[in-house]
């Protein structure tokens, strides 16, 4: 039993063990790569799908830009539109206006005076007339100022223009109202009352 040599067969043992050792370490390799492999490919595909959402997001998000600025359009549009129903509607409550101002006008006229011009300016009036006395013209402011239809009458010039004294010459300015501001405004003055 001396004799028995075991040199080769531990060498072809070591050999085996080595060659599985390699064998195993090829598959791991080969196992590590594709996992490795596995994983980039789902990272991709979770890249690519949101990639996908985004850009549908971005397209939509586009397309209510778009319907932003068609609103915003329509908005101006509305604008416009009210503001010119708001401009008709204040044209058709002032046109009875001009027929109560003019009768008011021939109203608040004292014997004396004669109007010789009168320019509208707006809600703005200039008289321009002739009167026999100083007198009569303060008399027509009064008028003027107790009147429902005018108000804050001022006088900007009043001068002798005949030989005899008189008579005189002047102008006089003053607001067109209506009878609803006037009860606005003593209502507003009401509330401001404490």
């Amino acid at each position: 039993m001396a004799r028995i040599n075991l040199l080769p067969w531990r060498d072809e043992l070591r050999r085996e063990q080595t060659r599985q050792f390699v064998s195993m370490l090829a598959i791991s390799a080969l196992l590590t790569a594709a996992i490795i492999l596995l994983i980039y490919v789902n990272i991709a595909k979770m890249i690519d799908r949101q990639n996908y959402r985004n850009n549908m997001l971005t397209a939509e998000i586009a397309k209510l830009e778009e319907q932003l600025k068609q609103i915003a359009e329509l908005e101006s549009t509305k604008a416009e539109l009210l503001s010119r129903m708001g401009i008709i509607q204040s044209l058709q409550q002032k046109r009875p206006q001009v027929v109560h101002v003019f009768d008011e006008i021939v109203r608040t006229l004292p014997e004396g005076i004669y109007l010789t011009n009168l320019q509208q300016s707006g809600d703005n009036f200039e008289f321009t007339g002739i009167s026999e006395s100083n007198g009569r013209v303060s008399a027509y402011m009064r008028n003027i100022d107790d009147s429902a239809w005018m108000k804050d009458p001022k006088l900007k010039i009043i001068e002798a223009k005949r030989k005899d004294g008189r008579g005189s010459e002047f102008i006089i300015t003053l607001s067109q109202t209506s009878p609803q501001e006037i009860a606005d405004a003593k209502k507003a003055a009401e509330e401001k009352k404490p």
